[in-house]
């Protein structure tokens, strides 16, 4: 098994930063890419971003250019630098992990409680 835990969240005016971090700990052996995904209330959870062992990442087209995602060597932990954040950045993000299956395609199948982001107008 594999356990992720994140952490970063808050409450943020628009415009501003934030960046979230995850910890990967357990059989991590099983996993080589690392992503973050959103969700708010009514919504089915969408991809943000995701990150291979390969350094390959990818991105939604809702936060290409505002956010970063990045990993340690050991694929140990993952962030998301998140700048000029906006109001329907507002969500639940959760860390997931899994296996890098094509160029910028992955399947995650473990995945953490989600840490909550707010952005205020």
């Amino acid at each position: 098994q594999v356990q992720l835990v994140e952490s970063g969240g808050g409450v943020v005016q628009t415009g501003a930063s934030l960046r979230l971090s995850c910890v990967v700990s357990g059989s991590t052996h099983l996993t080589n890419a690392l992503g973050w995904y959103r969700q708010t209330p009514g919504k089915q959870r969408e991809f943000v971003a995701a990150i291979g062992s390969d350094g390959i990442a990818d991105y939604d087209f809702s936060v290409a250019g505002r956010f970063t995602i990045s990993a340690d060597n050991a694929m140990k932990t993952v962030y998301l630098q998140m700048n000029d954040l906006k109001p329907e950045d507002t969500a639940i993000y959760n860390c997931s992990a899994g296996v890098i299956t094509g160029l910028r395609s992955f399947s995650f199948r473990y995945w953490g409680q989600g840490t909550q982001v707010t952005v205020s107008s």
